[in-house]
């Protein structure tokens, strides 16, 4: 089992940010997308990295913006190498923890409503459908599921 550390990622982490992005998606962001994130202060933007590896590879990524009612998931990718081990699961609990004193911003996302991998995940993390965007994803027209969270209560 790989130890995985999860730290914010900074533009050092684009290389590897884009290699896992290309291996996940048909219409992949580009590198000015992925930039324009790493630098805008309200976005949380977390890498999981392979600890027990020397060279510390990602294994996967988390980019949030804040926006005024909502922390918006724009873009979670696990590397295929990596998947099935909870990658995902880790950094959007990370972004619970960091985003838990917010008490007015729940989370929301928008996922392939063919997805079911990913739709299952969110809700085992308290994530509800709330509608439907028709033809969403520019690459063949596929609606997005909107889910929502309500905001992270601290115990």
């Amino acid at each position: 089992m790989t130890t995985i550390e999860l730290r914010r990622l900074g533009l050092g982490d684009l290389a590897d940010i884009e290699r896992i992005e290309r291996r996940s998606y048909v219409t992949p962001w580009s590198r000015s997308m992925f930039a324009g994130e790493l630098a805008k202060p309200s976005s949380i933007c977390l890498g999981a990295f392979a600890a027990d590896d020397e060279n510390g590879e990602l294994a996967g990524y988390l980019i949030v913006s804040r926006y005024v009612d909502a922390w918006h998931v724009m873009n979670v990718a696990t590397d295929p190498d990596h998947r099935g081990r909870g990658v995902a699961t880790m950094l959007l609990e990370r972004l619970f923890e960091l985003t838990a004193d917010d008490a007015r911003r729940g989370y929301t996302l928008e996922v392939r409503v063919s997805n079911a991998t990913a739709i299952a995940l969110y809700e085992r993390l308290g994530f509800e459908s709330r509608g439907i965007r028709r033809g969403y994803y520019t690459d063949n027209r596929e609606d997005a599921l909107i889910m929502w969270k309500e905001p992270v209560a601290r115990a």
